[in-house]
């Protein structure tokens, strides 16, 4: 079964262009799922049951796994089945009907313009790789961006004479996002006294690097957002996609366009974007009843 998986994983990297990203996540659910399918001692992918795969959808419940991540899960596994049928490798589709959990939307955890000022102000500029940090985050709070763009900014990608940053989202769909004065100030101060110690005699096109010359990961930019959380003394628990949910939530709150921030955000579908609408609605909610009086 796990020659038959390498087998899919090319096919939808190579014949359906799937981001790398994509690939991976498919690679982990499809393992997980052949995982569990041999602890029920099946060995062969053509004794798979409807049953068995509604049974693998219980137990991730039961694990806590929300509904959407399972609703991927089972996404996966369809297209896998649906591969096997073209290939003739299995002669019937078995999978084909289970229907998906029904699906409910959580609101995304935001930060407040004051925690996200603290955040962003924790890092001591006169130090080489905290001023990277600070570049770093006051760039995908100005932007929006995913981590995973983050990371794999080129230098050609930013413009600072214009304030602009060239991303490529889910599916490496490219689109443009503007960036402020403050972020602009804080890249300015990366690429001229802390970019240049970082790469020191080595050449590398990426914007952000470690102190070993290399591209930043997205593990290294959760460890700076977990530290200049500590350091800012913010309870919450923060993520380097809070920046993001945070950047959505604000600007809409302030009288931004629903249609101009799906495009900022990278999001094919607007009906992701409405979910930061219901955070504001739920803001002024709050508001009004801690000051009305008769709340």
């Amino acid at each position: 079964m796990r020659e038959l998986i390498e087998q899919f994983l090319s096919y939808i990297s190579v014949e359906r262009g799937m981001a790398n990203n994509t690939v991976s996540s498919y690679k982990r659910d499809l393992c997980k799922f052949v995982d569990y399918l041999k602890s029920k001692k099946i060995d062969s992918i053509d004794k798979v049951q409807r049953q068995m795969v509604n049974s693998f959808m219980m137990v991730e419940k039961d694990r806590g796994l929300g509904s959407n991540s399972i609703s991927r899960e089972l996404a996966c596994i369809k297209s896998f089945f649906k591969f096997l049928l073209k290939e003739n490798i299995i002669k019937e589709n078995t999978v084909t009907i289970i229907e998906s959990p029904k699906l409910w939307k959580r609101l995304p955890f935001t930060l407040s313009v004051n925690e996200v000022e603290a955040l962003l102000n924790a890092p001591n500029v006169r130090d080489i790789m905290e001023m990277r940090d600070k570049a770093c985050m006051e760039l995908i709070y100005a932007t929006g961006m995913r981590v995973s763009e983050l990371v794999n900014l080129k230098m050609d990608d930013i413009n600072m004479g214009v304030g602009f940053a060239k991303c490529f989202g889910k599916g490496s769909k490219e689109r443009i996002v503007p960036f402020g004065k403050k972020a602009k100030e804080s890249l300015e101060r990366y690429l001229e006294k802390s970019r240049p110690q970082f790469l020191k005699r080595s050449i590398s096109n990426y914007l952000f690097l470690t102190r070993l010359s290399k591209p930043m990961s997205r593990q290294t930019f959760w460890k700076i957002i977990k530290r200049y959380t500590k350091a800012a003394r913010i309870k919450k628990k923060v993520t380097p996609h809070s920046l993001r949910h945070s950047f959505a939530t604000h600007i809409l709150e302030r009288g931004a366009d629903l249609r101009i921030v799906q495009e900022m955000l990278g999001h094919a579908d607007i009906s992701t974007t409405q979910i930061y609408t219901h955070v504001s609605k739920d803001r002024l909610k709050s508001i009004h009843q801690k000051y009305h009086p008769r709340p």
